[in-house]
């Protein structure tokens, strides 16, 4: 679970970020799994876009991802999307720490 600065520095990272994953009218099948886990190995955040002809909302889509690849879902703006999950060989992304009381 993100909390509230590490989600606010992810979205400052992924504004930089090409969508490199398309959801269309085939929705979440097993090809876009595959591409998705792919993409989050090799770079830790990925941004999508669920197209018109797809049978779900963006929201929809992106929690299903989420869940299916143990990632987190940073952010759903319009019909685009980013997801994060840490690679635990190559950590590329230095995620701010929470703060802690006492």
């Amino acid at each position: 679970m993100l909390t509230s600065k590490q989600r606010a520095y992810l979205k400052s990272i992924a504004c930089n970020e090409n969508t490199i994953l398309m959801i269309g009218k085939n929705n979440v099948n097993q090809n876009v799994l595959k591409q998705a886990d792919d993409a989050l190995n090799a770079r830790e955040i990925i941004k999508g876009k669920v197209l018109e002809t797809a049978s779900f909302d963006v929201k929809e889509i992106s929690n299903q991802i989420s869940e299916s690849l143990d990632s987190d879902v940073v952010q759903v703006i319009g019909n685009k999307f980013v997801l994060y999950r840490k690679n635990k060989l190559l950590n590329k992304i230095k995620l701010p720490k929470e703060n802690k009381a006492n």
